[in-house]
C-alpha cells in the first residue's frame, strides 16, 4: 500500500490556483482611486519632461567662476609650467561650458592656445 498523504501538502496535480484562460477582449481591472495615469502623447511627438527632467542646456547661474579661473590658468600657463596650468585651464573651461557658462568654451580654447605658446616660449628661453 501507499504511504499516507500529509493533509497540508497539495495533492499531486493540484499545485495552487488554476488561472482562467486568457481573454484579450476582457476589460481591464479598475484603477486604484486617487491616481490617474496621464494620457499618452500623440503619435510622433516626444513625451514631456517627467520628474524634474529638463531639456536643453542647464540654466546659467550668472557667475562665470570656472571660466574666470580657466582664464587665470591660461595666463599662468604662458609663464610657468605650461603643461600643468594649461591642462587645468582646459579642464576648467570645459566644466564651465558644461555647466552653462557662456565663456566656458572660450576659456578652454584660450587655455589650449596659451599652453602651446607657453611651451614655445619656454623652449626659446632655454635654447637661447
Amino acid at each position: 500500500m501507499g504511504t499516507p498523504q500529509d493533509p497540508t501538502q497539495p495533492q499531486p496535480g493540484q499545485y495552487g490556483q488554476q488561472l482562467p484562460p486568457y481573454d484579450p477582449g476582457a476589460p481591464l481591472p479598475p484603477q486604484q482611486p486617487g491616481y490617474q495615469y496621464p494620457p499618452p502623447p500623440p503619435y510622433g511627438q516626444q513625451p514631456g519632461p517627467y520628474y524634474g527632467q529638463q531639456y536643453g542646456k542647464p540654466p546659467v547661474s550668472g557667475t562665470q567662476t570656472m571660466s574666470i579661473i580657466a582664464f587665470v590658468m591660461a595666463g599662468i600657463a604662458l609663464l610657468i609650467l605650461p603643461p600643468v596650468f594649461g591642462v587645468i585651464g582646459i579642464v576648467l573651461g570645459v566644466v564651465g561650458h558644461r555647466r552653462g557658462e557662456k565663456l566656458g568654451s572660450a576659456a578652454a580654447i584660450t587655455s589650449g592656445v596659451c599652453l602651446v605658446l607657453g611651451m614655445i616660449f619656454s623652449y626659446m628661453v632655454n635654447v637661447m
